[in-house]
């Protein structure tokens, strides 16, 4: 059974950072492209960054500089990094396993920038 578990969300102020952490069980997770997306309140899901099972990296604009995905395939784990956070950051944050290969989806932690 697939298992993806997010956390390390929670209430920041703007300026400050978080770390988010992504579990995933289930599958073969070093041969997977894995991803971090977001859904800010009353919108759509979009990607935040991307990280190929060789280490390349992409990143939305809205968060290019700001933020850092990272894995570590001993503990089956993917990071995201996140500094200098703006209130527009608040959302509620999944992780994701991308195609190639099925598509899987955690439950999403929440991310709140406000003062």
């Amino acid at each position: 059974q697939v298992h993806i578990v997010e956390s390390g969300g929670g209430l920041v102020q703007p300026g400050g950072s978080l770390t988010l952490s992504c579990v995933a069980s289930g599958f073969t997770f070093s041969s997977r492209v894995m991803s971090w997306f977001r859904q800010p309140p009353g919108k759509g899901r979009e990607v935040v960054a991307i990280m190929s099972n060789t280490g390349e990296t992409s990143y939305a604009e809205s968060v290019k500089g700001r933020f850092t995905i990272s894995r570590d395939n001993a503990k089956n784990t993917v990071y995201l990094q996140m500094n200098s956070l703006k209130p527009e950051d608040t959302a509620m944050y999944f992780c994701s396993a991308l195609p190639p290969g099925d598509r899987y989806w955690g439950q999403g932690t929440q991310v709140t920038v406000s003062s």
